[in-house]
Formats: C-alpha cells, sequence, structure tokens
C-alpha cells in the first residue's frame, strides 16, 4: 500500500495498533528471504545513558539472503556475541557479500570492525559520511578498497532483491540512509520507527514509540518531514526499523504520528502540569492547579514532578499535549534547577506550538517566572498567558483566585 494513501486511520484501527505490540519471535523469518538476527537487551538501565528503559531495549539487524548475501547493520558491543551468534546461524555456511550501514551511532555499528576481520570479501556500503566515519570509530581496521558510498536513489542488486538507498540526513545522524527492498516493499528505516522496549516484551507501541521519538529525534521535524515525503513515493508493505517491532500491518497508523510529531503539533486537547518544588508548597499549588482545570472541563490533565518523574516521559507529554502549565519555586535570583533542566530539554528538541501557564513561588524575591518565561521566549510560537501566579511561601484563597483566572484564559478557544 501507498503510505500517502493511509495516513488517515479509523480510531478504532488506531486503538488496536496501540494495545498489540506488532511483534515476532526473536530470530524468525521476516519473509522467506529476510531475517531478523539482532538481539534484545533486558540488562540495560539507561539507554543513550540518559533514558529510563524498564523494558529494556532492542538492537535489529536483518540478513537478506539471494544470490548475493547483505547484511543489514550490526549491533551494540553489549550483545555482540548473541548478534554473531544468531548471524552466523542465518548465513548457514554462506558469506556475506555486503554490510550494509544505515546508521553509525554505536548501538548499531559497534560490530562493523569484527564484520570486517571475520569477511574480508564483504563490500560495505554506506553514504559517504558513513564511510568517512568508519576510522574514527576503527581506527586499527583497514577499510581501502572494502567501502562503497552510495547516493540517494542507487541501487544495489542481489538476484530477486533490489535494495535502493534512501538519504535521511539529520535523522538523526548526518550519516543516516534508510534502504527500500522493491520486491518485497521492505522499508528498512534505521532508527525511523524505532522505540524503547525489548521485543518480547508486550506492550502498545505508542507511549514508548513518543517518548523515543520526541527525545532522541525531536529536534528534527524538518528533517523527518523530508524523508516522510520520500516514503509517500513508495509502495511499502513493512518497515523495519532498528529499534522496536516490525511493522507489517496499518502502516498508516504508525506514519500519521511521525508526521504530526514532526510537524510538532499536538496529539491531544489536554494539559500538562508541570512543577519544580524545593518544599512542597509549589507541589500544592501545582495539584491545585491541575484540580482547577479538570473542574473547568479540561479533557486530560497530567502532572508531572520534574524532581522525580522521568523526564524523558514529560518531555513527551509536553509534546503530546497542547496546553502546559509551569509552576517552579525561585532559586537563587534564578528557577530552581529541575524546572531549568526541563525548560533546557524544551528547548534543544525544538518545542513549539503551545499555550504555557506559569505560576511561580517566593517567599522574598520572586524570580521563577521571569526566568521561565525568558526561557520559553526562545522558543518558536509559544503563547505565554498575562496571568502569571506568584505564590509567597504558600497557596492562600487570593492565589486560587489567580489560579482560576490563569485556567479561563488556558482553557478559552484560539
Amino acid at each position: 500500500m501507498k503510505i500517502k494513501e493511509t495516513l488517515v486511520q479509523s480510531k478504532e484501527k488506531r486503538d488496536i495498533c496501540n494495545k498489540i505490540q506488532p511483534s515476532y519471535e526473536m530470530n524468525d523469518n521476516i519473509t522467506s528471504s529476510v531475517r531478523y538476527v539482532g538481539a534484545d537487551d533486558l540488562d540495560i538501565d539507561l539507554f543513550e545513558s540518559q533514558y529510563i528503559v524498564p523494558n529494556g531495549i532492542s538492537y535489529n539487524s536483518y540478513v537478506i539472503t539471494d544470490e548475493k548475501t547483505a547484511v543489514l547493520d550490526t549491533i551494540d558491543m553489549r550483545k555482540a556475541e548473541e548478534w554473531r551468534a544468531n548471524l552466523q546461524r542465518a548465513l548457514e555456511g554462506k558469506t556475506p557479500d555486503f554490510l550494509i550501514i544505515q546508521h553509525m551511532e554505536p548501538d548499531h555499528a559497534a560490530n562493523i570492525g569484527w564484520f570486517a576481520q571475520e569477511y574480508p570479501g564483504a563490500t560495505i556500503i554506506g553514504s559517504a559520511k558513513a564511510i568517512q566515519m568508519l576510522p574514527q570509530f576503527f581506527e586499527n581496521v583497514d577499510f581501502e578498497g572494502r567501502t562503497q558510498a552510495v547516493k540517494e536513489g542507487e541501487t544495489l542488486c542481489l538476484g530477486r532483491h533490489t535494495l535502493r538507498f534512501i538519504m535521511a540526513p539529520m535523522v538523526h545522524w548526518p550519516e543516516v540512509m534508510m534502504t527500500y527492498e522493491e520486491s518485497e516493499k521492505i522499508l528498512f528505516s534505521a532508527d525511523a520507527f524505532g522505540k524503547f522496549g525489548a521485543l518480547r516484551h508486550e506492550e502498545g507501541w505508542l507511549d514508548e514509540a513518543r517518548r523515543y521519538y520526541l527525545n532522541i529525534v525531536g529536534k528534527y521535524g524538518t528533517q523527518v518531514q523530508g524523508v516522510l515525503k520520500k516514503a509517500a513515493t513508495l509502495d511499502i508493505a513493512m518497515i523495519c526499523p532498528l529499534h522496536g517491532p516490525v511493522l507489517k500491518e496499518n502502516l498508516g497508523y504508525y506514519l500519521s504520528y511521525y508526521d504530526k510529531w514532526s510537524r510538532y503539533e499536538p496529539e491531544e486537547d489536554g494539559v500538562l502540569v508541570a512543577y519544580a518544588s524545593i518544599h512542597g508548597n509549589t507541589a500544592k499549588a501545582a495539584r491545585k492547579m491541575a484540580g482547577i482545570l479538570r473542574e473547568k472541563g479540561a479533557h486530560q490533565v497530567a502532572v508531572a514532578d520534574l524532581s522525580r518523574d522521568d523526564m524523558a516521559e514529560t518531555v513527551a507529554n509536553a509534546f503530546r499535549y497542547d496546553k502546559m502549565v509551569l509552576a517552579a519555586s525561585s532559586y537563587d535570583a534564578g528557577v530552581f534547577p529541575p524546572m531549568y533542566d526541563f525548560l533546557h530539554h524544551l528547548q534543544i528538541k525544538n518545542f513549539q506550538n503551545r499555550k504555557v501557564g506559569l505560576i511561580e513561588n517566593g517567599s522574598w524575591a520572586p524570580t521563577a517566572g521571569r526566568v521561565m518565561s525568558c526561557m520559553l521566549s526562545d522558543m518558536k510560537q509559544i503563547d505565554v498567558m498575562e496571568q502569571l501566579v506568584t505564590i509567597r511561601s504558600s497557596v492562600k484563597a487570593s492565589d486560587i483566585a489567580q489560579m482560576e483566572d490563569l485556567a479561563d484564559a488556558l482553557l478559552a478557544t484560539k
């Protein structure tokens, strides 16, 4: 099916996709010629040393067997032994002819050096920038005469299978490319359409895909839009990402979210109330504000403690909803650091197109509102409500009246 023809899906189909993760048994055949040789990592605590992954992560790698055999990406060194065993089992004694590098990040490229030494006759294929990066990661491996840089639209024939290369720079590294297999209509999508979570863990796709995309790729919406336009010209039956499950059905569901996220459009009518509280009074104000919003008819209200809750999930929720309330204590003539950290995350992920209300707390010289407003001013199309709520130490009746005014302004139709 053409991707551009499937962007509109019924709510019923969307719900089904999110409840049931489209997965498969480890090391299973994806098709008669394409085999999965990746591995689950259930021992990792922080992906990229910053993202909590309670259900682990998968590192995906694939083998296409034909007259010539191609391996698509390696995996993280944490699971090198398992990947090498899976690869050799899938090859069934054959020697691979090609290694396709779609992404040079170490969770996908760590075993390139081993592969080059194990299979010296194989040609290593990637974008020009990927080939350029090889000696940066593998100083002691001689790649001379063993690599081939490919450009947009170039093809590689394996026999019955033909690979077409699609450049995807800055999604989310400059050397990234995707690979489209023409006969079986498979898009090997690099990091796009990936998600947190090991394959063996059953869960819906949306929440962990959102948290993955917005925190890792979120800055590069313009580049993602460019790749989606390329994908719209392809007849795609299946998407094989480098993290997460192979996507085989209702592809428009997944594409519709990538399209929305990369346009920086909110998914839902709702409010994220995020607070940074030192001794608890600002937390009480934030929870009171959440209650007022619910009483006034807000469709969804999520509350996040920036000192304790998962930062990546809070960032994802900021993008998920169309409105946000920030409540923070003043600190050292500025703002309490957890709030500063959160706003910095939003800045670098290109947060935009939202309505925001502010609550500040200060016992003698409130400064949090000024700092939050200043940081938000560096973001695109952020509509900061004029009704700044200033609390002196603890919430009082007069403060509640200000919160109600802020809620009215925030929930008013544009």
